[in-house]
């Protein structure tokens, strides 16, 4: 990932601004799309909106501050930065923050106390911070990441939190209060630097287990010196001078206990250098695989084999390395239906003077590498691609690429006078079938804003229908983006409560219909980097108005067939049941 070695107000723009992007003229009343396949519907159908994403961190109350624990000695550690949540802690409706934080190390000692911190939405555009009265803490501990899921199927949505030589289990008690069960659960992960991790129920026996990211096998007492011998050229190492550690795969119990079975299911046998996971069904079998983004190292595919293990397909599927068969610097990684064929995708960051990379499905076991053929190509050469989330930003139906950037060498320009170890974020807005451009200038002044970007999350947080996101930044505060705009479209949201299958319904496969117009969704493990997202599942309608049906194949096997849709709601649906009631307040600012 890093190497010496490798050394306020809201933005007004015209209509014309976002025509002028596309290359249509101002008359225009629509952007046609040249697509094999559309309808004449699709076509004619209005898709330019404008979004901005406002940064309203302040206004919000948020005041953590991530601490870099930078030093002179350049710890690998340091360079990594820490993860961030979304989580419905109190099952109030809106979903809350957690920011994981690091610890003093032998070259750092903090001036201040550090720990991860939990944040409450008070519903009014605003948090509280009630990380004592909730016991999330983990002073002392050096976090990295964090994966949130309901292992035990109470409703009630527990943290996982990853970090430097141990994990921590905080087990939700519903009463807004968390008890640390690490010890009791057996999922410490001790001695290891667990990086991202992932909540997934890949036996299908409705109770979710958890991958674990493991990344290499530093230490402060084997930190050797990388870049220059001048002054201020110390730089931090690469990867490429530490072995790597192995992935781990813990199987719920149950009992709220957890059996490591990393070695007999086959994903803990191979080296790795892990960083970003996402679990998703690649071969459409209704079962859950992993893909994971390793840092210089072969990204890893593992097909599910229904029996307990996965068989690697890493080199055959053709994601392990670039297509010209590099391994680049792995971090952020997610998956999406680019296309509209009812095929996942894989998505994977990378650092300055590689590329971004775009896997499209061939739905054969195989993947192309898209990179240029997608529009993507060199678009961010000179970014360090850290965490990446696919969103429908504008809701137009189509799933957009969101990228959170920064250098990992904080005196980069020394050895790359044209890199800057602050970069602005990207957003690939996919134009349909896959084709994507970069139009992170027309959002806004603070999207665009500078940053040390690490942990990247995303959620509908005011849930008015278009998705915001927040960021964790290293050695900064964070940034909440609100979406400006995103909801001049439709939308549905669909909330899943499973009941044979695991209570959050991961795993399970969705697909809309609206107006001729077909979606393909999945709710997923993992994603971006280090980071955890909204469990709702988002649809983008563009300006169609009835969603004619949307049939959801839960892990159980049971299936849900809905017809006639209301638009512009978020929904709860229950295995077996259909939709239920549920209370999801929208947000009323108190401020603009």
């Amino acid at each position: 990932m890093t190497a010496g070695a490798w050394g306020k107000n809201r933005a007004r723009r015209s209509r014309r601004d976002f025509l002028k992007l596309w290359g249509v003229s101002a008359a225009a009343s629509v952007l046609p799309r040249v697509l094999p396949g559309e309808t004449a519907r699709e076509k004619s159908l209005p898709i330019i909106i404008p979004v901005t994403f406002t940064n309203i961190r302040k206004q919000a109350g948020i005041s953590f501050l991530q601490d870099s624990t930078e030093s002179r000695e350049k710890y690998y550690l340091e360079t990594m930065g820490t993860g961030v949540a979304w989580i419905d802690y109190d099952q109030d409706g809106l979903m809350d923050l957690y920011f994981v934080q690091s610890a003093a190390t032998p070259a750092y000692k903090p001036k201040r106390t550090l720990y991860s911190s939990l944040y409450r939405n008070n519903g009014d555009g605003t948090f509280t911070e009630v990380t004592a009265q909730a016991g999330v803490g983990g002073e002392g501990h050096y976090g990295q990441g964090v994966a949130v899921g309901d292992y035990d199927n109470d409703g009630y949505p527990d943290l996982y939190v990853t970090g430097y030589e141990s994990a921590i289990l905080y087990h939700n008690n519903g009463n807004g209060t968390f008890t640390d069960v690490t010890a009791k659960a057996g999922v410490a992960d001790k001695g290891q630097w667990s990086t991202s991790a992932a909540w997934f129920d890949y036996d299908k026996d409705g109770w979710l287990d958890l991958l674990v990211c493991n990344y290499i096998d530093w230490s402060p007492q084997n930190n050797i010196w990388c870049g220059g011998h001048r002054p201020g050229y110390r730089a931090y190492c690469s990867p490429d001078n530490y072995s790597g550690q192995h992935l781990a795969l813990y199987h719920n119990n149950h009992d709220g206990t957890f059996t490591d079975v990393s070695q007999e299911s086959g994903v803990g046998k191979p080296e790795a250098k892990g960083m970003g996971v996402v679990t998703a069904d690649f071969n459409n079998d209704g079962w859950p695989d992993i893909a994971v983004a390793n840092d210089t190292w072969p990204n890893f595919l593992f097909i599910n084999q229904h029996d307990g293990t996965f068989k690697d397909v890493s080199f055959i599927s053709g994601v392990a390395a670039s297509e010209d068969g590099r391994y680049e610097a792995g971090m952020g990684i997610d998956a999406a239906d680019v296309i509209g064929n009812g095929w996942f995708d894989i998505y994977i960051t990378h650092l300055d003077f590689e590329l971004n990379r775009l896997y499209t499905n061939n739905g054969d076991g195989t993947f192309n590498d898209a990179t240029y053929s997608s529009g993507i190509g060199n678009t961010a050469i000179l970014l360090s691609g850290v965490a990446a989330k696919f969103m429908d930003y504008d809701n137009d139906g189509w799933d957009d690429i969101c990228q959170l950037n920064g250098a990992m060498v904080d005196n980069i320009r020394l050895y790359h006078s044209e890199v800057h170890y602050r970069e602005p974020m990207l957003m690939y807005r996919n134009l349909g079938r896959g084709k994507f451009a970069k139009v992170s200038k027309y959002l806004g002044a603070d999207f665009n804003r500078p940053v040390a970007g690490r942990g990247l999350a995303v959620a509908d947080f005011d849930n008015d229908g278009d998705l915001d996101m927040v960021t964790n930044d290293r050695g900064d505060y964070p940034q909440l983006l609100r979406n400006d705009g995103g909801n001049a479209n439709n939308w549905l949201k669909v909330h899943l409560i499973g009941t044979k299958s695991n209570r959050d319904g991961n795993g399970s496969l969705l697909k809309l219909t609206s107006e001729g117009f077909t979606q393909y969704k999945q709710s997923k493990g993992g994603m971006s980097y280090m980071s955890a997202h909204d469990p709702r599942i988002h649809f983008g309608l563009g300006k169609r108005t009835q969603i004619d049906s949307l049939t959801i194949t839960w892990p159980s096997g049971t299936v849900t067939h809905l017809t006639n849709l209301p638009i512009n709601q978020i929904i709860s649906v229950k295995e077996g049941a259909g939709i239920v009631p549920s209370r999801f307040p929208k947000v009323k600012y108190k401020y603009s």
